[in-house]
């Protein structure tokens, strides 16, 4: 049931439903805000009336405290920097990612590593983190590939991404593969959200969202969602530990979860929880079919030539697109702003890697169990 109206901060996603071009407040409620909403909601004269709006408290100040995953990235550098993939016609880098998730694909190099086949919530990993890309990394034939649709909004698809791991990206990163979702002639994908919260963003476009799962984080305390993500993946390791870890226990302890999504502004696709974790939901075939691989890190500062050296790690990646309501992302970045720990650098998409090619794709791929 929707709650009414009281005169307390609202999460500020309202404007979304009239406006046709993006807010660019920041994401601040104001006595403005709250004006407009009781106008537009046709509150006068009405107190009972029922709106379909979350209020919730954003102070100021808060309870704060240390954060014992903050840096823990440096462990890892410089020897898990970017390698050569190939030297001397050989290859030298582990399995990449992003990588076909087609029904039947089999990749080139003979792993004898096993991916994660449950769900992660089986297991004693937590999400760390959650950020997305423009454009799928993976490809699904029919799903989002090379005929996929879009609005042409943001991103074109060769360029080099100014950083993928930190920091603000610009609007023109490399889009990866689109849904066949986009309507050209249907309002819904076209008529742009007042965006809040969530910067750079458009209604029409597709997203994959990521949700990296580590054994290591700080699970089930303030400090579990990290930025960046290696942060909070690393978060209770030590440089011994890291050193005497095998390709398999790497694999066991970290996980990342991909969903793929065309965003649409309509809230009969909104979903109140997307910082969470992928959608898993029989009903509306979410995160049902979903191929679990091992291969690496992504983002746009690796390719098919610079490599990845954060491998062999786990990926469960849904097959199928699905639409989302504008306001369930802006949400998800609301509930970011929430966090302990400062993720304002991963309110926006990030550009989307080239596809890894066979050659260095692990030939593991296997469907999840459920």
């Amino acid at each position: 049931m929707a709650t009414p109206v009281p005169l307390l901060l609202l999460l500020a996603l309202f404007l979304s439903r009239e406006a046709a071009a993006a807010d660019t407040s920041g994401g601040s409620m104001t006595c403005g805000d709250v004006k407009e909403l009781y106008k537009s909601e046709g509150c006068c004269g009405m107190p009972e009336k029922e709106v379909g709006f979350q209020i919730v408290p954003d102070p100021s100040v808060r309870l704060s405290g240390s954060n014992p995953c903050e840096d823990k990235k440096a462990l890892t550098q410089p020897g898990l920097n970017n390698i050569d993939c190939f030297k001397d016609a050989a290859r030298q880098a582990g399995e990449q990612s992003g990588a076909d998730v087609t029904d039947g694909f089999v990749g080139g190099i003979d792993s004898n590593v096993t991916p994660i086949s449950v769900p992660y919530f089986k297991t004693a990993l937590c999400p760390v983190n959650v950020h997305w890309h423009l454009g799928a990394e993976h490809r699904s034939a029919g799903q989002f590939d090379e005929n996929g649709t879009s609005p042409n909004h943001a991103g074109y698809p060769a360029a080099q991404d100014d950083n993928a791991d930190a920091g603000r990206r610009l609007a023109e990163a490399r889009y990866g593969f689109a849904c066949s979702k986009y309507k050209e002639n249907d309002s819904r994908f076209n008529t742009e959200y007042a965006w809040k919260h969530c910067v750079d963003m458009h209604v029409g476009e597709t997203y994959e969202v990521h949700w990296p799962h580590s054994a290591l984080g700080a699970c089930g305390t303030p400090n579990q969602y990290q930025y960046p993500f290696y942060d909070g993946v690393f978060c209770g390791a030590t440089a011994e530990l890291l050193g005497s870890l095998t390709p398999q226990m790497i694999a066991d302890s970290v996980g990342v979860q991909g969903q793929v999504f065309t965003i649409i502004n309509d809230e009969n696709y909104y979903y109140p929880d997307l910082a969470r974790g992928m959608i898993v939901d029989e009903d509306n075939g979410m995160g049902i079919d979903v191929a679990a691989y091992t291969g690496s890190t992504t983002g746009t500062t690796r390719n098919n030539q610079v490599c990845s050296a954060y491998t062999p790690i786990t990926w469960q990646v849904d097959r199928k697109c699905h639409l989302i309501s504008a306001s369930s992302f802006d949400k998800m970045c609301a509930d970011m702003k929430q966090m302990r720990d400062d993720m304002s650098g991963d309110l926006h998409p990030h550009g989307a890697r080239e596809l890894v090619w066979t050659n260095l794709t692990a030939d593991n791929h296997v469907d999840q169990e459920r």
